[in-house]
């Protein structure tokens, strides 16, 4: 099922209930008198946040949500039922646009819910417009709509650690081998077409990004779609295939498209990890680690897939993640 990180969908809060003409029917009582009950007030409408990103897919069919409208007042002054409210869940990370007053909202913890739209309030029943001078009204009013609006919402995923890099860079593989997570792995571009999610030693939230390329922030490629998930993400692994011809070209070029999607993901702590070192000789390996302190970054080698490879990468990045307090 393809992974769906932003929805639309037109909401509606309830509409308030009517009020009632009404007369009270005692025996040995000749004029009972109006008691038409108020209508109930319809529900709101409220966005909740889950954890479960793939939430939206359940809304695939569907594009109109409801709360529910209050009832009518009844006889004997009675007030109509009100409405239920209406609990629409988003994943934790959204922002929630409302199109029609272009009000805006984030909601980042699970539970933290926000009231969007206000249901209407229930009509008045002829009882509430009795006076000594009008000691038989006819009058009721209807209950009042709900409030109702286009509302966007677009997710961005919250990890602790990203993981950035060209299609094939190997992220998928140490994703999969650092964590539990089962991702997809092949041999071809954008084998990665979704965000995956898996979790570290220590409790930490890793993120595999699909693959970046040049002119990703322009639209190329899987474009901006993706490169707004890294914008949450308080930690970048930066992982550079050693197949590149030039791996520091790579890694600039990545670079180069986070800072003209957004500047501050220049700010981002990250560390880079040399992949697919098996494939290049030890002076190779060599040389573009020098080439990287030159330009100031420091550089982890990962060997093999194997177990000791995969230790030693998870207990540096998890070192280095404690001495940054994430």
């Amino acid at each position: 099922m393809a992974f769906v990180d932003e929805i639309t969908i037109y909401a509606r809060a309830g509409k308030g209930g009517d009020g009632v003409v009404r007369w009270r029917r005692e025996k040995y009582i000749d004029k009972g008198g109006p008691n038409g009950g108020d209508g109930g007030r319809g529900g709101d409408f409220y966005i909740r946040a889950v954890r479960d990103i793939n939430i939206f897919s359940k809304y695939r069919n569907q594009k109109d949500f409801s709360a529910e409208n209050g009832e009518s007042g009844g006889k004997s002054s009675l007030e109509g039922k009100n409405g239920e409210d209406y609990f629409f869940d988003v994943p934790v990370g959204s922002i929630i646009t409302n199109n029609t007053t272009d009000k805006q909202y984030t909601l980042l913890k699970e539970g933290e819910q926000i009231l969007i739209l206000h249901g209407g309030k229930g009509g008045f029943g002829n009882e509430h417009f009795k006076s000594p001078i009008n000691t038989t009204p006819m009058e009721s009013t209807p209950g009042k709509p709900g409030e109702e609006a286009e509302i966007y919402v677009e997710l961005q995923l919250i990890a602790d650690i990203g993981l950035i890099g060209f299609p094939n860079a190997g992220k998928s593989s140490l994703l999969n081998s650092i964590t539990a997570a089962e991702a997809k792995i092949g041999s071809y571009p954008f084998t990665t077409l979704e965000p995956n999610l898996g979790v570290l030693a220590g409790g930490y939230i890793v993120a595999d990004i699909p693959g970046v390329i040049e002119g990703a922030s322009e639209g190329k490629g899987l474009g901006s779609k993706f490169l707004r998930h890294i914008r949450r993400t308080k930690f970048l692994v930066h992982l550079v295939s050693l197949e590149n011809p030039d791996p520091i070209e790579a890694y600039t070029t990545i670079r180069h498209e986070l800072e003209k999607f957004d500047e501050e993901l220049a700010k981002r702590k990250e560390i880079i990890i040399l992949s697919k070192s098996d494939v290049a000789h030890m002076d190779q390996i060599e040389r573009v680690k020098e080439s990287f302190k030159k330009i100031n970054k420091e550089v982890m080698v990962l060997t093999l897939f194997d177990d000791v490879s995969i230790k030693q990468v998870t207990d540096g990045i998890v070192k280095i993640l404690r001495n940054i307090n994430i």
